[in-house]
C-alpha cells in the first residue's frame, strides 16, 4: 500500500458508502485510497485540469459548474445535481463534443445510460434532466453543439398528478395517526400553499397584520410569497403555540428539519394508509390552489400568493388545482351569466 500526501481531496459520504474527488467538484477517482489505482486516478485528474482537452464531453460539465445558470440554483438542487454531474462526466466525459452533434448516432448511448437507472423510471428521467440542462448550456450560450440530443427521448416516468390533493377527509384520517405538531404543519400547508422549506422557516416575525410575507427558497429569495389572512389561516396560526421565532416546531419544542419532518410524515402515512396511498406533502400546494381558484381569486392574485411566476400560472393551476373542483366552479359562472342574461 502507498501512503501519499494528496491535496485538494473531496471526501463524500453518501448511502453507507464513501467517494473520493479529486477536488470539489472534480471528477471521482478509482480505487481504495493509497492504492496505486486511487493514486493514478488523481495525477490524471490534476493532469487534466491543468491542461483540459476542451473538445471533450468533461469540459463541457467543468463550464456548466462554472456558470452563472448553475450557480443561481437553489443550494439543494446544487447538491442533488452534482453527484448526477459526476455520474454523467464519468460515463461520457472521454467522448468527443462534436459526436453530440449527431442526434441519431448519440441517442442510443444515452438510451443505454439512462437504462442503467431504468428501474426507477423517476431517478432514470432525473439524470436525463440534468444531462439535458448540460446538453442546452452547450447549445446556447456555448455553440458548442447546434441541438439537444436529448430533445425528444420520452420519459420513463409519467403521472398526472392534477387530480392528486389532500382533501379534508383525508387530512382528517392523517390526523388520527399524528401528533399536534405534526397537525400543525399539515393545516399550514394547506392553507398557504407553501413548499416545505419555506413552511418550516416560517417565522412569527412574517407573520403581519393582513398577510403572511416572505421570500421563497425556490426563488433564491427573489420573489415573495404573499399570503391574506384570511379566516381559516386565521384560526390555523391561533392554535399554534409561540414557543420559538419560528412558527412550526416539533415534539422537542425545536424547529423542525426538513428531514425529520419527512421521516415523521412517511411514519404518519404508513399508520394512516397501512396498503399505501399516492399522496405526498407536497400535494397539499394543490389543496391550498384550489382553495384559492374556488374562492374566486385571479390567476394573478394567486400567482402573487404562491410566488409563482404570473405568466406560467395557468398551466400551474392546471397540474395542482383537482379537475373537478375546477369543472365545479365553470358550471357555476356559466349559471351564473345565464342567469344575468
Amino acid at each position: 500500500m502507498v501512503t501519499l500526501e494528496l491535496t485538494g481531496l473531496h471526501r463524500v459520504k453518501a448511502n453507507g458508502r464513501i467517494y473520493w474527488y479529486a477536488w470539489r467538484g472534480g471528477p471521482r477517482l478509482v480505487g481504495e485510497p493509497g492504492s496505486i489505482a486511487f493514486l493514478a486516478s488523481y495525477n490524471e485528474a490534476i493532469a487534466n485540469r491543468q491542461a483540459p482537452d476542451t473538445g471533450r464531453f468533461r469540459s463541457l460539465v467543468t463550464l456548466y459548474k462554472a456558470s452563472p445558470d448553475y450557480k443561481k440554483l437553489a443550494d439543494s438542487t446544487r447538491r442533488n445535481w452534482g453527484s448526477w454531474l459526476d455520474r454523467i462526466a464519468d460515463h461520457f466525459g472521454e467522448l468527443r463534443i462534436a459526436q453530440f452533434d449527431r442526434p441519431e448516432k448519440i441517442r442510443p448511448i444515452i438510451r443505454q445510460w439512462r437504462a442503467k437507472y431504468a428501474e426507477t423510471a423517476r431517478t432514470a428521467d432525473y439524470g436525463m434532466q440534468v444531462l439535458s440542462r448540460v446538453l442546452s448550456y452547450a447549445v446556447d450560450p456555448l455553440g458548442k453543439i447546434t441541438s439537444n440530443p436529448c430533445e425528444g427521448i420520452k420519459h420513463l416516468y409519467s403521472s398526472d398528478r392534477s387530480e392528486i390533493i389532500w382533501t379534508d377527509d383525508d387530512i382528517a384520517r392523517l390526523k388520527k395517526s399524528c401528533s399536534t405538531e405534526v397537525s400543525y404543519v399539515v393545516d399550514l400547508a394547506a392553507h398557504t400553499g407553501l413548499r416545505v422549506g419555506d413552511l418550516l422557516r416560517l417565522s412569527w416575525s412574517h407573520v403581519g397584520e393582513d398577510a403572511i410575507v416572505l421570500t421563497t427558497g425556490k426563488s433564491r429569495h427573489q420573489r415573495e410569497a404573499i399570503i391574506p389572512l384570511y379566516d381559516e389561516l386565521r384560526a390555523v396560526l391561533e392554535l399554534i403555540p409561540r414557543r420559538s421565532p419560528v412558527v412550526l416546531t416539533n415534539t422537542k419544542k425545536r424547529p423542525w428539519t426538513v428531514n425529520g419532518l419527512s421521516s415523521s410524515f412517511s411514519d404518519i402515512k404508513k399508520l394512516a394508509w397501512p396498503k399505501g396511498l399516492d399522496l405526498h406533502f407536497h400535494d397539499l400546494r394543490g389543496t391550498a390552489a384550489t382553495k384559492f381558484y374556488l374562492a374566486k381569486l385571479t390567476t394573478r392574485e394567486i400567482a402573487e400568493i404562491m410566488a409563482w411566476e404570473e405568466d406560467t400560472v395557468e398551466r400551474i393551476i392546471r397540474r395542482y388545482v383537482g379537475r373537478g373542483a375546477a369543472i365545479k366552479e365553470r358550471i357555476r359562472r356559466l349559471n351564473e351569466a345565464r342567469q344575468r342574461t
